[in-house]
């Protein structure tokens, strides 16, 4: 008689785990979020999606620049160009009385970015020294990145439409003699031209 029960109840319970309805998929989780700016140049408008969740220092100090029209008139100034197509072009605020303070390095290692095609970087010299210099990278700069030895340049969003425009400056003509160390030869002339940098609503 328990026998009978037992498979009775055994039975039971298979029957209960199949009708039961299957588990719903945990849902996805949210993308990061981004903040989208309009830089158009002379050359042509680049749209760039910021990271602001993975990198909020660097995004928050970008921002700042732009919502105070500090970047508007600057240019870009430098193209690098590497051997396997691939390097970068540079622009920045260089009037002083237009900077604000630097900020905190916010290193790859952190935030989870990368230096590949159409990344936007700070430019700096030591650690927490950026302010108002950035690079967007053409090809893959993975090379930039934070090392245990190196703590690399701050990626904080990337290029999402322009990239054909991001070419024509890193391919317009530089200066053979312009340029100091490791950047001689890679000064545009003439520089281009950013006219405005608006957050895109």
């Amino acid at each position: 008689m328990f026998a009978r029960f037992a498979a009775i109840a055994l039975f039971a319970t298979a029957a209960t785990a199949q009708d039961a309805p299957p588990t719903a998929p945990s849902p996805p989780a949210p993308a990061p979020a981004t903040v989208r700016v309009v830089m158009t140049t002379t050359a042509g408008p680049i749209t760039l999606a910021l990271e602001k969740d993975r990198a909020p220092v660097t995004t928050a100090n970008f921002l700042r620049y732009v919502d105070a029209r500090r970047f508007d008139g600057i240019t870009f100034y430098r193209s690098m160009k590497l051997p396997w197509n691939a390097g970068l072009i540079q622009a920045g605020q260089r009037d002083p009385v237009k900077l604000f303070k630097p900020i905190a390095h916010e290193p790859t290692s952190q935030t989870g970015l990368t230096h590949t095609d159409g990344a936007i970087s700070m430019a700096r010299l030591a650690p927490g020294t950026a302010t108002a210099d950035f690079s967007i990278v053409v090809g893959d700069m993975t090379g930039l990145d934070a090392k245990p030895q190196d703590p690399g340049f701050a990626v904080f969003g990337r290029v999402v439409e322009g990239m054909d425009v991001v070419k024509t400056i890193w391919n317009s003509p530089r200066s053979p003699t312009r340029g100091e160390g490791v950047m001689k030869g890679e000064m545009l002339e003439p520089p281009v031209k950013v006219l405005t940098v608006r957050r895109v609503s």
